[in-house]
């Protein structure tokens, strides 16, 4: 794909996303426009591809935000007032994937191609992480029994660091769904590979918790930071397990 054509699609998908988003009230402004920059970075630096798997992933975001609506208002669940998401959620998980992304587009120069599987396979455990969590989150906290990660004690829906029945099963969807539409549309085959941002995104999504209950819970991180260094560990290590195969 020439790359003034790859600069107009990533800019009409990019900003499609973020005023739709905006419109359902899914991002505050601030939000929108990160949305916008992370959206264009991976297109522009990643492939076009990359970016039709964000924008899914982004959408499927939103959906499972506005599932059961009231009762996550009602139960202060709820990013903002209406679900919305800041400038700060966008990057904490937008970093990520636009790294990977510049990385991808460097070495891809500088090595004829040579690490791009590794770095595809990274981009996609990026959003199987971010994926997973979201779910975990949203549709999770509709199960009242929740359990402290790192003591299993029970703690209240919403605690950082609760985990669920329900919210670990539809995580470990989430992550297959996305690592397995992710490869489909980049590669368009079945590859053994596609284990492996799958298994990232579950373990990222674990991390998070555990990071949540301890490093978040004392102050020490953001949740921003948090969904940041879980994604980057998730992707490093998907990278790691592509060179040792």
């Amino acid at each position: 794909m020439e790359l003034m054509t790859q600069m107009l699609i990533s800019g009409i998908l990019s900003a499609s996303l973020s005023l739709i988003a905006y419109k359902f009230r899914a991002l505050t402004f601030g939000g929108a426009i990160a949305s916008f920059f992370v959206g264009y970075i991976v297109g522009l630096f990643g492939s076009v591809e990359w970016l039709v798997l964000l924008v899914g992933f982004t959408m499927v975001g939103i959906a499972v935000t506005k599932m059961d609506f009231s009762n996550k208002k009602r139960n202060g669940l709820l990013e903002g007032t209406e679900g919305e998401r800041s400038y700060k959620n966008v990057l904490g998980v937008g970093f990520p994937p636009c790294l990977i992304a510049v990385l991808f587009s460097a070495l891809h120069s500088m090595f004829d191609g040579q690490y791009d599987l590794a770095l595809t396979i990274a981009f996609i455990s990026t959003l199987s992480v971010a994926a997973a969590d979201t779910v975990a989150s949203e549709i999770g906290s509709r199960d009242k029994k929740v359990w402290l990660i790192t003591t299993f004690e029970r703690v209240k829906r919403g605690t950082n660091g609760g985990v669920s029945v329900t919210g670990t099963l539809f995580s470990l969807a989430a992550a297959a769904v996305t690592s397995i539409v992710g490869w489909l549309l980049i590669y368009q085959g079945f590859d053994i590979y596609i284990f492996i941002p799958f298994a990232m995104g579950f373990l990222g999504n674990v991390l998070d918790s555990v990071f949540g209950a301890t490093l978040e819970n004392k102050g020490i991180i953001s949740k921003y930071t948090n969904n940041c260094i879980s994604a980057l560990i998730g992707a490093a290590l998907g990278i790691l397990i592509v060179l040792i195969l």
